[in-house]
């Protein structure tokens, strides 16, 4: 594929759109997002915080630490730390400059200022609306005052406002509507509610041929500097997550269990980057499909293998081209959010890369995906929490397998259960299965989740 394809400049941006850095578990720090940008449309400290959101933004949120906070979890804490210390302008990362002295103000901000969560009734898998308000007399002359100091980005530089609103729809940065003492800002139509995702590149374009032909065929210099910071930032958290003691550690476990073969190292530091990332680890990942544990699950096996393998640059991110976006095509029916495990999707398209990098083909990354996806297709998602480290070195074993049974001259066939003949025929067997089979699923465990 080259630049005068129409895909071409479609695939490079739907990556620039995709891999994007971000501080902490992205739903939490979606959280933080809309919470400094109303704080900001405030123009004061808010007294008082609401914040509604759907039932899988709760469930990937309610157990994970977010960074910042002195270890603290869940939606109060993420909202909090997004009020007293974020910058919205910086996306993913707004809380991602938090001094300490900052991390004291956002604890005493908590225990001091009533916030309440409820869940969304709007229908979205993914929605977010953080209400904030000022205090009323002698509180609200003080948040006046305290307006005068206001962070960079505040909408006005008048008077305080008394109330302000900010909706977060369909994925993590998609900001579709403010208000401001009643005064509608933005209101823009979330996809899934009939509109378009202003500025998202449309990902039908996507398909396993038309990734391996880009893949195999892009100017490097169009993705090198996503890929750099991917491996960059990515290795940095596996490595800290082997090095520290980071929730339940089972990249330590598995490596002290089962040696240091390259299969199980590659599972392992997918799962120790994970492990560090639910538990707070303050570096940075850099996502796929709107996850940081995808970003690491497609991306840290296969710069294992590279390591291991003796790979050169260019072959390490043709890889990571290719398992970037497979992982990307398999989530686009599924959706962000569902009770299908987005692990599963990325350690298939893990798969996919060790293929590339182990010297295969078009049809041994394919029959790597099919594979994969047919022996953890069941795996269900119940939150971000330290269990997602098992998950993540689970479904990177069924990649590398379903790649090596191809290999070896064995197969799954179509009809093999959801299996269908042609790769994606597969992938399609599985977005209904995590779109449209698994959404009473999906109910269950979050009502599991909060004890109803």
């Amino acid at each position: 594929m080259d630049r005068t394809d129409e895909r071409y400049g479609a695939y490079v941006s739907i990556l620039e759109e995709e891999l994007i850095a971000a501080m902490g578990c992205t739903e939490p720090i979606a959280i933080a997002l809309a919470a400094a940008r109303a704080r900001e449309l405030l123009g004061v400290e808010p007294a008082r915080v609401q914040v509604a959101a759907s039932g899988s933004i709760i469930k990937n949120a309610k157990s994970v630490v977010v960074p910042h906070t002195g270890g603290l979890k869940n939606i109060e804490a993420a909202a909090a730390a997004g009020i007293v210390a974020g910058e919205a302008a910086r996306g993913l990362e707004v809380i991602a400059d938090v001094s300490p002295a900052d991390v004291e103000k956002v604890v005493a901000y908590l225990e001091g200022t009533p916030i309440a969560v409820e869940r969304a009734d709007s229908g979205l898998d993914f929605d977010i609306v953080v209400q904030v308000f000022a205090g009323d007399g002698a509180e609200g002359a003080a948040a006046a005052a305290e307006g005068a100091v206001a962070r960079p980005g505040a909408a006005d530089a008048g008077a305080p406002a008394r109330r302000a609103l900010v909706r977060i729809a369909d994925f993590h940065t998609n900001i579709v509507r403010e208000e401001r003492d009643g005064e509608v800002l933005r209101d823009a139509a979330p996809a899934s509610e009939g509109g378009e995702a202003e500025g998202m590149t449309d990902r039908g374009v996507l398909s396993m041929a038309g990734i391996w032909d880009f893949a195999m065929t892009v100017d490097l210099d169009d993705v090198r500097g996503l890929l750099e910071r991917q491996v960059a930032c990515n290795a940095a958290v596996a490595d800290e997550g082997l090095a520290g003691d980071w929730g339940a550690n089972i990249g330590s476990v598995m490596l002290g269990a089962y040696g240091d073969d390259v299969k199980v190292r590659a599972c392992a530091c997918a799962a120790a980057a994970s492990d560090a990332r639910m538990s707070g680890c303050e570096l940075p990942v850099v996502i796929n499909s709107g996850s940081g544990n995808q970003g690491i699950t497609v991306s840290v096996p296969l710069i294992v293998y590279a390591r291991e393998l003796g790979s050169s640059d260019e072959q390490l991110y043709r890889a990571l081209v290719l398992s970037n976006l497979v992982a990307i095509h398999q989530k686009t029916g599924i959706g962000r959010l569902s009770a299908f495990c987005g692990a599963v999707c990325a350690g298939a398209a893990a798969g996919a890369g060790i293929a590339y990098l182990d010297g295969g083909g078009y049809k041994e990354a394919c029959h790597a995906v099919v594979n994969a996806l047919s022996i953890v297709a069941g795996m269900v998602c119940d939150g971000a929490k330290p269990s997602c480290a098992g998950k993540i070195a689970f479904s990177v074993n069924a990649g590398i397998l379903g790649y090596v049974m191809y290999r070896d001259g064995q197969q799954f066939y179509g009809g093999d259960g959801i299996v269908k003949k042609g790769v994606e025929n597969t992938i399609d067997s599985i977005a209904r299965l995590g779109r449209d089979g698994m959404r009473a699923t999906n109910d269950e465990i979050i009502r599991i989740m909060l004890g109803s």
